[in-house]
């Protein structure tokens, strides 16, 4: 019988970096247990680490690339897969321009290190305009926003909530006690959430539902959907209108104060209390309770982004934190020290840009070199000069995850060559041509470079096996 040991590693299955123990035999993963040694989870872990041993030994997990034929998939080798690959890329390059081969990326590229550095060499290479925005989907409105607000490069200009320390925490559009903090990377979300009121603080929700997080919450307000940015704005015109404008930290380092004044002016809480569902008296009472809390915090996710003013809605959230004088303050919002900051591993990361070219058909801008990905199905599937003829697939299901879904499988069914990078035949790769398959995310070291730039606590963690 092969000797028992044990592996520590960062759970892959979301942004809380939960540390975990792995017990294996041989080859076998016996159990996976929460890493009570683990300074920042302490032992924490959801339903979702039990997956890792699931995943590895899934019968269906592809472990070698496969090429498609007319009688079914079959096995190849590595090189031949690679010469394929490289072969049927290059002639559709010469034949129709580099815009002519499109790439998408899914959420685990963040999560493996190997593919967050070599990614960019890859888009060198390609030297395309066809690289299409997965950040599209949910985060966009966030990443425009920070960029212009902040200056420097997604995620790094996000300003984090100290949940740890706050005395007053505002969750719009959000649900931390099941996302377990995107964009605020925390394990044991609900632990945090629930210690905010055990020390005496107070935790408020403004969402359309009843979520996880709002029964943890002091006070709950339902609010329409899509008038976050409307709420928002009307806090801030109360911030301006009572005086109770602080800059904190930030004095001196601001710009256009007088311009936001103005232009709020409309936006008081008794013209929009009665679209946004929330009385005017409530709005005006919450934003003199974060400008008068000994710390506070204003944080809104995927709620705020998903909508037709996201980009307002995610600028009122930091409006709120900047003139309460919770910017940079301890218990307000503070920019993470990671100890590999994102700008070293990727120093060609520069600030934000957008709009500096648009796509092909639908004619929306480019944001950080990338156009949305509601515009992929379109861009494959209508001819012309630029039509995107092979797609480059980075372990993603966009067919199952992405807008146009129908489409979508229209699109990828008639491409010229489709290659995936994953280790499943799923409801996309099934058109590809070539997979090719990474190892499962038990076997490879990783270091979870994204989401210590998005943490709670400064923190460091190195998996091994």
């Amino acid at each position: 019988m092969s000797e028992r040991r044990t592996a520590y590693r960062v759970c892959p299955f979301c942004e809380a970096t939960c540390g975990l123990a792995i017990e294996i035999e041989g080859d076998a993963i016996r159990s996976v247990r929460g890493d009570k040694e683990d300074p920042f989870s302490r032992g924490f872990i959801c339903p979702k680490a039990h997956g890792l041993k699931e995943l590895y030994h899934d019968p269906d997990r592809l472990r070698r690339p496969v090429r498609r034929t007319a009688t079914g998939w079959e096995e190849i080798s590595w090189e031949a897969a690679l010469d394929e690959v490289a072969a049927r890329l290059l002639a559709i390059r010469e034949q129709h321009g580099s815009d002519a081969i499109g790439l998408y990326s899914g959420n685990p590229v963040v999560h493996d290190l190997g593919a967050l550095l070599y990614r960019p060499v890859l888009l060198r290479a390609l030297a395309s305009k066809s690289i299409f925005n997965s950040a599209a989907i949910d985060t966009l409105p966030k990443v425009v926003q920070t960029g212009l607000m902040f200056g420097g490069p997604f995620p790094t200009a996000v300003p984090i909530p100290d949940i740890d320390r706050t005395q007053f925490l505002m969750v719009i559009g959000a649900n931390p006690a099941v996302s377990h903090g995107s964009l605020m990377t925390m394990p044991d979300a609900p632990g945090r959430l629930r210690a905010i009121r055990a020390r005496g603080g107070k935790l408020v929700v403004i969402d359309p539902r009843r979520t996880e997080t709002a029964k943890l919450a002091s006070e709950h307000h339902f609010l329409r959907p899509g008038t976050d940015a409307a709420f928002l704005l009307a806090m801030v015109h109360t911030l301006f209108d009572e005086g109770l404008v602080t800059l904190g930290a930030a004095t001196g380092l601001v710009r256009g104060l007088e311009t936001v004044e103005a232009e709020l002016r409309d936006f008081a809480p008794e013209a929009v209390a009665g679209w946004c569902g929330i009385e005017a008296s409530e709005i005006r009472r919450l934003a003199r309770e974060m400008a008068a809390a000994e710390s506070a915090a204003c944080y809104g996710r995927l709620g705020t982004c998903v909508q037709e003013f996201g980009t307002l809605a995610s600028w009122g959230c930091d409006l709120v934190n900047l003139l309460t004088g919770n910017l940079d303050r301890p218990g307000g919002v503070l920019f993470p020290s990671p100890a590999a900051p994102l700008e070293a591993l990727l120093p060609q990361v520069k600030d934000l840009h957008f709009g500096r070219w648009r796509s092909r058909v639908g004619r929306q801008p480019e944001v950080g070199g990338m156009i949305p990905s509601s515009t992929m199905a379109e861009e494959m599937l209508t001819p012309g000069e630029g039509q995107v003829r092979a797609m480059i697939l980075l372990m993603t299901n966009p067919v199952r995850s992405a807008a146009n879904s129908q489409q979508l499988d229209q699109a990828f069914a008639q491409l010229e060559f489709l290659v995936a990078f994953d280790f499943y035949v799923n409801e996309t790769t099934r058109h590809a041509h070539v997979i090719l398959p990474t190892v499962s995310p038990a076997e490879q070291p990783g270091f979870e470079a994204p989401f210590y730039s998005l943490s709670v606590r400064n923190v460091a963690k190195w998996s091994f096996q």
